[in-house]
């Protein structure tokens, strides 16, 4: 079969984009296998965090399916989100879409751009709970000095604040987490907050499923929430979130219920074609297609301004 690509990014955390829009293209077992051998960076060139698939759906403008380089599939993505919601509103000439996920649906709307020439979405994340026994708590099994508050965006979270962010100790700790089972069951991601002025916090996350990333829009959104929470600022007011991947604004709510708008970068990178046939992908073709150019310069510059 011959298939058309995507790839983009949110925050520097990169998708393969498969439109099925129109026709369910894959069998769930096949969108596992394409999962692995395509977020392999080993492999065609390609290599990603994730796979999105593009759906059409009965309660929402579209639908977005999200699976990692293990062949899991995540709840939610919210970088992945704002990518999707870009290719939806420009698929169908919309500013601003519904879009189902694994649990709820989503608002995504094209907002002002976060940096000169860098297009930008919003995407609110609202199905949103808390573990009342794990905020602000130790997890000795984890970690001997950290504290951590546990969130589900709907997928889970932890949260620790920590004086600075150091990289072995997120993988540690993240790997812990996810291989021990008797703690989180279903796995979980972990994230660092490193709070570094009034309303300007720096978050790693090590993603289940993925491992240390550039960036996790549902981790920077479940980390802004925890900052608000904790009373390290208040609720209601943009929060200006750094990442490895550069940067997006989160403002966290309390209503009713939590929600986080996340706003941020959908830029996409190239298009291409494979050519393959299950159960062979190791003879998988690829063919580059349209570079954007214009979309990569100007998150370049993003990143020069986050980093100064």
């Amino acid at each position: 079969m011959k298939l058309k690509i995507l790839k983009c990014h949110g925050s520097s955390n990169d998708f393969i984009l498969i439109n099925e829009y129109k026709q369910l293209l894959f069998s769930e077992e096949q969108r596992i296998t394409l999962s692995k051998h395509l977020c392999d960076r080993k492999l065609l060139g390609l290599g990603a965090d994730g796979i999105l698939f593009f759906q059409n759906s009965e309660n929402a403008d579209g639908k977005m399916r999200m699976f990692n380089p293990d062949g899991s599939e995540a709840e939610m993505c919210g970088n992945g989100l704002r990518c999707i919601g870009r290719f939806a509103c420009e698929t169908l000439k919309k500013n601003s879409v519904l879009i189902e996920t694994l649990k709820s649906i989503s608002s995504v709307a094209q907002v002002e751009d976060i940096h000169q020439g860098v297009k930008t979405y919003q995407a609110e994340l609202n199905t949103i709970s808390l573990d009342n026994s794990i905020i602000n708590q130790p997890l000795p099994t984890l970690s001997k000095d950290l504290k951590f508050t546990a969130v589900t965006m709907p997928n889970p979270h932890i949260v620790s604040i920590v004086a600075s962010i150091s990289d072995s100790e997120l993988d540690e700790i993240g790997k812990q987490a996810n291989n021990d089972k008797s703690l989180f069951p279903n796995g979980i991601n972990v994230n660092f907050l490193q709070i570094l002025d009034s309303g300007k916090i720096f978050v790693r996350t090590y993603e289940r499923g993925v491992g240390l990333t550039n960036s996790c829009g549902s981790g920077m959104s479940a980390s802004s929430l925890v900052y608000c929470l904790l009373g390290h600022y208040p609720f209601g007011k943009s929060i200006l979130v750094y990442n490895k991947g550069g940067l997006v604004n989160c403002k966290a709510t309390k209503a009713d219920n939590y929600s986080v708008y996340l706003s941020g970068n959908a830029t996409f990178i190239f298009s291409s074609s494979l050519e393959f046939e299950f159960p062979n992908l190791s003879e998988m073709k690829h063919y580059f297609g349209e570079v954007f150019v214009d979309d990569i310069q100007n998150y370049g510059r993003l990143i020069e301004f986050s980093a100064a």
